[in-house]
């Protein structure tokens, strides 16, 4: 049966909080230098899951609502960032955020954007963005260059449900450039991870595509996953590459 994309990664959420990467501090330093982001500006963060992407501009001191449409996510956020009050979270999606118009000065989707409705959210982020407001859409994009990250991908293209329709490679660099209107910037960034087995294993299951403990198939990949990790740890550990990619820029809102 096919999950409702909005229900995806309802029993994902306490894997996605620990095991999923945050993102460089340098993409807040680059928006500032390019006049993307200015002290005082408020972002709606759309597809802000459990606020990994949120946190990013909140301890910069902006002011963030994070719009997600999945309810344990949007809750675990809500309690995660409890410590910041310029953080507030709603129900909705790139469709339909329930912000007012012309309300934030800069729209974000942090592994989001392949999620969206490519026409639908550009008409909704025209509606709530001020003038001459900017959109930020970022991915950690996982390496395949080394022989372990290589042994993943194999490992997700066996076992994973539906991986090959989900992957946001389908959501190609020339349909991201192709989304604005003008302003169009990008730029790439390093990240890592560092896991040990419990932690891979942990990586693997905040995925929605990978099988969870009720699936048939769930042993059998767990015990691949096991070999892997066997087969390519150093002093008990394995580096999970990214290659942070960010896109920006604005639209015509005459």
């Amino acid at each position: 049966m096919k999950i409702n994309p909005l229900e995806r990664f309802s029993d994902r959420v306490e894997n996605y909080i620990k095991f999923r990467p945050g993102y460089p501090d340098e993409i807040i330093r680059y928006l500032e230098t390019e006049k993307i982001l200015k002290t005082g500006d408020s972002i709606a963060d759309v597809g802000s899951g459990t606020g990994i992407s949120c946190e990013l501009f909140l301890k910069y001191g902006y002011n963030v609502t994070g719009v997600e449409p999945n309810k344990e996510m949007r809750n675990s956020s809500i309690r995660l960032l409890s410590e910041y009050s310029n953080f507030k979270a709603v129900d909705g999606n790139s469709s339909d955020t329930n912000l007012k118009d012309k309300s934030v000065d800069l729209v974000s989707g942090f592994q989001a954007f392949h999620w969206f409705d490519i026409m639908k959210s550009k008409i909704e982020f025209k509606r709530i963005l001020k003038n001459n407001g900017y959109a930020v859409f970022v991915w950690n994009t996982r390496k395949e260059d080394t022989e372990f990250l290589k042994d993943y991908e194999s490992l997700l293209q066996k076992f994973g449900t539906d991986y090959k329709q989900v992957k946001h490679n389908n959501i190609n660099h020339q349909t991201v450039v192709n989304y604005f209107d003008k302003n169009f910037k990008y730029v790439e960034f390093q990240n890592s991870q560092k896991f040990d087995f419990d932690g891979l294993r942990g990586r693997l299951l905040s995925s929605s595509y990978a099988p969870n403990e009720s699936d048939s198939l769930y042993n059998e990949m767990i015990f691949e996953l096991e070999k892997i990790f066997k087969r390519h740890c150093l002093n008990e550990a394995v580096s999970f590459d990214y290659t942070t990619q960010v896109y920006s820029g604005s639209f015509n809102f005459n």
